[in-house]
């Protein structure tokens, strides 16, 4: 094994702490919002032109009808000739305008 070396100072090298060359935390690009809004904008167009809607849950049943009432967990489905329904949020799979998917 070689002799440890002797460790020199380096005056022209800032410490690590003092780093002029980085740029400083508010120059950070800044964080997105947690929320953004979209989802209450596309509830309240599809409740306001009264959009017929396809909700598919996980299990892959279809439930068609026009959102009524929304709010941070759940859809209100109105359904023609059928029993509104309250729709837990995290049991949708995805949704669509009816006739904008046709899956055959």
């Amino acid at each position: 094994m070689s002799e440890p070396r002797e460790r020199t100072e380096r005056p022209d090298r800032p410490d690590r702490g003092d780093r002029s060359d980085r740029p400083s935390s508010s120059g950070r690009k800044p964080t997105p919002p947690e929320q953004t809004n979209a989802e209450n904008f596309y509830y309240q167009k599809q409740m306001q032109s009264k959009t017929p809607m396809v909700i598919v849950l996980r299990d892959g049943e279809e439930i068609h009808g026009m959102i009524e009432w929304y709010d941070k967990s759940c859809l209100k489905v109105a359904r023609n000739g059928q029993s509104n329904l309250l729709i837990y949020k995290p049991a949708i799979k995805y949704m669509f305008k009816e006739g904008e998917n046709s899956r055959k």
